[in-house]
């Protein structure tokens, strides 16, 4: 690859890491060329189909649609993808094990010869670690996440103590030993924790509950003093 694509690969790359503008003189800096060199390179990819908003003085912005080619990731990036996938692998379900591998597929199949046999002989390994399978509800409860839908549960605290609630969750944690599933509990009406393995099971109301989950998470965060088993 020349100096020059690979100069507008990592304008690309800058680019696309940032959600807000960023002023040219800033880019130029972070990617060691004069100014007048990232006014041609902006001009370049903008004849080439990257939608980039803005002009001089006021900063640019990637707008969605355009993707980086992977043969862009270094050796670590292919490193904590691969790791990454492998975790996934060997301890999501079996449908986001799936799309693990078949998401490490298209990027390796795109790949340079030599960074394809980089991956595929990675020394990286994630092992199994919990002794029971995944909950069966998992795929369910990925998809309510997704779609902002709110769930019945049936749960039993640590004392076996059992209840039917409605939450709306929004986020999903795998800790060393336990899945823990983050979520709105209309029947506290506060944030709750709850541990996928006192989960028994999990319904899909296919209702979308009435915040946003960015705002969910935005106040989970601010509070984070929680409590367990509701």
């Amino acid at each position: 690859m020349s100096g020059r694509a690979t100069r507008l690969l990592h304008l690309l790359d800058a680019l696309q890491r940032r959600r807000l503008p960023v002023r040219g003189a800033q880019l130029a800096e972070d990617l060691g060329v004069s100014l007048r060199t990232l006014y041609r390179d902006i001009d370049a990819l903008r004849s080439q189909g990257a939608d980039i908003a803005g002009d001089p003085g006021i900063g640019y912005q990637l707008r969605g649609g355009f993707l980086l080619p992977p043969m862009m990731f270094s050796a670590e990036e292919l490193e904590a993808i691969v790791l990454g996938v492998r975790w996934v692998a060997s301890h999501a379900d079996p449908d986001l094990a799936r799309a693990a591998g078949a998401a490490l597929d298209r990027v390796t199949g795109v790949l340079p010869g030599q960074l394809r046999l980089q991956v595929e002989t990675s020394g990286l390994y994630a092992p199994q670690w919990s002794p029971t399978a995944p909950e069966p509800w998992l795929p369910a409860l990925r998809r309510a996440i997704r779609a902002g839908n709110a769930v019945r549960i049936d749960y039993r605290d640590a004392e076996g103590r059992a209840s039917e609630r409605v939450i709306w969750p929004f986020a999903m944690a795998f800790l060393a030993e336990v899945r823990l599933l983050a979520a709105w509990c209309e029947m506290r009406g506060d944030f709750r924790h709850f541990r996928a393995d006192r989960v028994v099971g999990l319904h899909d109301t296919g209702r979308r509950y009435p915040d946003q989950r960015h705002r969910l998470l935005k106040r989970w965060h601010a509070q984070r003093g929680y409590r367990q088993d509701g």
